[in-house]
């Protein structure tokens, strides 16, 4: 009797195995996926940026880009300041639509 209970205990591992490959490829699918695929349109916002456009920061501040560098922009606040940035640092782009919406 004892080699029977040694191959059902063979079971119940593989079935647990099964078990943690399903909730990772769930996690993949509904997280990691969808995170990667914003991520790829983020990237890709950032390197479509240029003079001219109306921007919104992080932090806030709205303004329009004067001067574009390879990680850094130069935006113009309302009052004529200037403030140097990294493409990190910017959230969206601000359009006349944006404002109609709220």
């Amino acid at each position: 009797m004892a080699p029977q209970e040694g191959a059902e205990g063979g079971s119940g591992g593989l079935q647990t195995i099964i078990m943690f490959g399903a909730i990772f490829i769930v996690f993949y699918f509904f997280m990691i996926r969808p995170q990667m695929k914003k991520q790829k349109e983020l990237k890709k916002f950032k390197e479509s940026l240029q003079n001219g456009a109306k921007i919104i920061t992080i932090g806030g501040i709205h303004g329009k880009i004067v001067e574009v560098r390879d990680e850094v922009v130069m935006i113009e606040t309302e009052g004529g300041n200037r403030l140097k940035m990294e493409k990190s640092a910017i959230a969206k782009e601000f359009s006349v639509e944006d404002m109609e919406k709220k």
